[in-house]
């Protein structure tokens, strides 16, 4: 049996180590308040994740609040959303996509889909393919398409993987004039050049079609960047 005397020791090492200067401690620390969740711990480690420099630190933080009750972390959580601090909004995007509670995307700003801050945008983008209801993919799907050519490759690769996980709706984009390129094989990877010279990409049994100025891509693909398209 635990007694009152252990439990303040331990909430007290917990709180303690979450503002140690060394990374393996605030692992620890984390770790432990994961593996016995006390409400106490809940706006320590969401605090703690909107500075933590180190992304393994951060993402035992972001496991330490799932552990905790929903009614408890998602109020503070959601907070966070709307901090000036980019760090904290991205984590806090994060934990909400480990979390999956979808009944929270009403809450979530969709401000966060175009933030000026790329980590931020790449996070919101993977959160709101996870929680967004079926009925709002297609208005989704808008906004995503409109941050194409956004960032460097890490961006693009982020923003392409989302909308390929949205499905049918985001599978469009404006782009050169009418042209039908088809592709053929199976297992290999080949690219051809579209009417307004962009290259498109395709893996196994995929095509794309070019019809009254709209560029489509197979569930497979990956959409090109506008800089590449010339459009």
């Amino acid at each position: 049996m635990t007694t009152p005397k252990a439990e303040t020791t331990t909430t007290s090492r917990v709180l303690a180590g979450l503002r140690h200067d060394d990374p393996s401690v605030r692992l620890r620390a984390a770790l432990t308040a994961g593996a016995d969740p006390d409400p106490g711990f809940v706006e320590p480690l969401v605090e703690r994740c909107g500075v933590e420099p180190v992304f393994h630190v951060r993402d035992m933080l972001t496991w330490a609040l799932t552990r905790h009750p929903e009614t408890v972390t998602l109020p503070r959580v959601l907070a966070e959303l709307r901090s000036p601090n980019a760090r904290a909004r991205s984590q806090a995007l994060h934990t909400l996509s480990k979390i999956g509670d979808r009944s929270v995307w009403p809450s979530v700003p969709r401000s966060l889909l175009t933030d000026p801050d790329d980590e931020v945008a790449r996070t919101a983008w993977r959160t709101a393919v996870l929680l967004a209801p079926e009925d709002e993919a297609a208005e989704l799907a808008e906004v995503l398409v409109s941050q194409l050519g956004r960032g460097g490759r890490e961006t693009r690769l982020s923003l392409s993987r989302a909308l390929i996980e949205l499905g049918e709706p985001g599978r469009y984009r404006r782009c050169g004039p009418r042209r039908t390129v088809r592709t053929r094989g199976y297992g290999r990877t080949r690219s051809r050049r579209s009417g307004c010279g962009a290259t498109l990409r395709r893996g196994s049994r995929t095509r794309w079609r070019r019809r009254s100025g709209w560029c489509r891509w197979g569930r497979t693909g990956l959409p090109v960047r506008r800089s590449e398209a010339g459009c």
